[in-house]
């Protein structure tokens, strides 16, 4: 696994062609049957390799699991190649990030079928996935700061309470779906967003 520069100063990793397949294999299995039960022996099965070859680039399963949600916000975060740099485009940004992470099959399932898998992969630590995240949202809190549209606080405290806001909705979403519908939940994560922003 190398290093590349991503976008917005967020260095992400890369894959090679093996630890490729390897993790197409975690993320069919992720999106199919959740974490539970995942195997090195099942992971290098799907994945055609031998178990040498898995426990060469990672420990365990959970460790492939860990570089598969990550490599997962990677794609995400390829989606926005230019860093917001007001107050409205960071909301914008915000909200069709957890509109494609809500549509991403893998995190999905975690979502909708195993939310405690959710919460020890991405809640329980900050783990590579949210440090991307945070450094993501930090450049563009800094740069929306320059222009008056955001209040001039700590962007690296502010992009973390951002996202604690952003995958308390996401976690809750399917929780109080009967209570709330689509376009409403997206306009109160919007609000939400905004007021945090706001000088």
């Amino acid at each position: 696994m190398t290093k590349r520069q991503a976008i917005a100063g967020v260095v992400l990793p890369t894959w090679d062609a093996t630890q490729s397949r390897i993790l197409d294999a975690a993320d069919a299995l992720i999106a199919t049957r959740g974490v539970r039960g995942m195997t090195i022996a099942e992971l290098a099965r799907r994945a055609g390799v031998s178990r040498p070859t898995v426990y060469r680039n990672w420990s365990d399963a959970d460790d492939v699991v860990r570089a598969a949600l990550l490599r997962r916000v990677a794609v995400i975060l390829d989606r926005f190649p230019a860093p917001a740099t007001t107050r409205a485009e960071i909301v914008d940004d915000v909200l069709r990030f957890a509109a494609l992470f809500r549509a991403d099959d893998v995190y999905q399932h975690l979502l909708t079928e195993e939310p405690e898998a959710f919460t020890r992969y991405t809640l329980e630590r900050v783990g590579s996935s949210q440090r991307a995240i945070l450094a993501w949202l930090a450049v563009a809190i800094g740069a929306a700061q320059h222009d008056g549209s955001v209040r001039g606080d700590d962007p690296q405290a502010m992009a973390v309470m951002l996202l604690l806001v952003a995958q308390s909705a996401l976690l809750s979403h399917g929780t109080v779906s009967e209570l709330i519908d689509e376009p409403s939940f997206e306009r109160e994560l919007r609000a939400a967003v905004e007021g945090l922003l706001r000088p």
